[in-house]
Parts: C-alpha cells; structure tokens; sequence
C-alpha cells in the first residue's frame, strides 16, 4: 500500500510517519501532485496557522489537487480545518470540500484546548473498535461547527464537530498519532478503508 503524507510546511509529520510504522506500514512525504494522486492512502496532517497555510497549497498547486482525489483521504487537525470552506482564523477560504465554517472558541474559554477530551456520537467505519466516550488528544482555538457531514462530536463549552466525512474525504480536529491506543485504532481503521 503506497501511504503518501502532504509535504507542504505545516505538518506534524515525523510523529504521524512513526505511527503509521508501529501500525507495520511505510510513509512518504511528498508535495509532488503526481506522487499524491498515485497514493493508495493520503494523510493531510496541518500545525499552524490557517492561512499561512492555505498560502503554501496555493503556492504549489495542492490547493487544486487535493479536492479531486479520488482515494481515502484523512485530514488531520488543521488539515481537516483547510478543507472546510471557510476558517474564521486569517479569514481565510478553505478547499470546500466540507461545507462547514472554522470559527475560534468563545472569549471565556481558555484557548488553545490542549489535553485529552472525550469524542462521542461515532458514526463511521473510522471508529470501528473505538467505545463512546474515548479519549483522544486535542490542541487547538479554533473548532469546526456541527453540521450534516459530522462523524464524531466533543464539548468544550460547546459542542463541536471531532470528526467529518464526506464521500473518501476524512479529517479529525484531534491527533491520532498522539492519542495512545485509540489513535493508532482509528488510524489503523483509516488504512483499512
């Protein structure tokens, strides 16, 4: 199985290369369109700031790219973000392949979330094997609302969406690669999809 992760400045993409080698796969980074539509598998990890981001897609074509791909998809923390159409950090247009919006936390909220939060309403072949109520591992001030593409919630003063799938496109605002056995799971169900 060819695993390609977007090399595109704004990953955290030694610890999701690590994971997907205790899970018994190999990765490759690359920013090569060709490489990226050729791939089994694409992870689309994202650290940073939305629109610096979006900046670097668009700087290398990707921002076109990836909302044709036909094979499964995961977009991971802020790679999830940028493909939702619209993020309230840099005002900033995403990649709309999800028709949700990307808005910050409320003022009384201490911002980023960091820590391990609960992830509950599962509703994909992604959570195969994962109970209700699971913990995962969170950083992050901006939070994508809940709508009809919505596959897993978490409450942090409000309610928000933790997961979303559309047609092969996956993204969780959490880090599986850092969220112990019920990451590396729902990575390993996202290889077997």
């Amino acid at each position: 199985m060819r695993i390609v992760i977007i090399d595109y400045g704004a990953g955290n993409i030694q610890s999701i290369k690590f994971a997907i080698q205790r899970l018994g796969y190999e990765a490759i980074l690359s920013s090569d369109a060709e490489e990226i539509k050729s791939a089994d598998k694409v992870i689309f990890p994202g650290v940073g700031e939305a629109s610096s981001a979006m900046k670097m897609l668009k700087s290398t074509g990707l921002d076109k790219v990836i909302p044709t791909l036909k094979q499964p998809v995961l977009g991971i923390c802020l790679g999830m973000q940028l493909m939702c159409t619209y993020c309230e950090e840099g005002d900033t247009n995403g990649l709309g392949i999800f028709h949700a919006d990307v808005v910050k936390f409320e003022n009384q909220l201490k911002v980023p979330q960091i820590g391990w939060n609960k992830i509950y309403d599962l509703r994909s072949e992604l959570f195969t094997g994962i109970s209700e109520g699971e913990f995962v591992y969170l950083v992050h001030s901006f939070y994508v609302k809940e709508c009809a593409e919505t596959i897993a919630s978490t409450e942090y003063g409000v309610e928000y969406t933790s997961a979303i799938q559309k047609d092969n496109f996956y993204g969780v605002q959490f880090h599986p690669e850092k969220s112990s056995d019920a990451g590396e799971k729902i990575l390993g169900n996202f290889l077997k999809i």
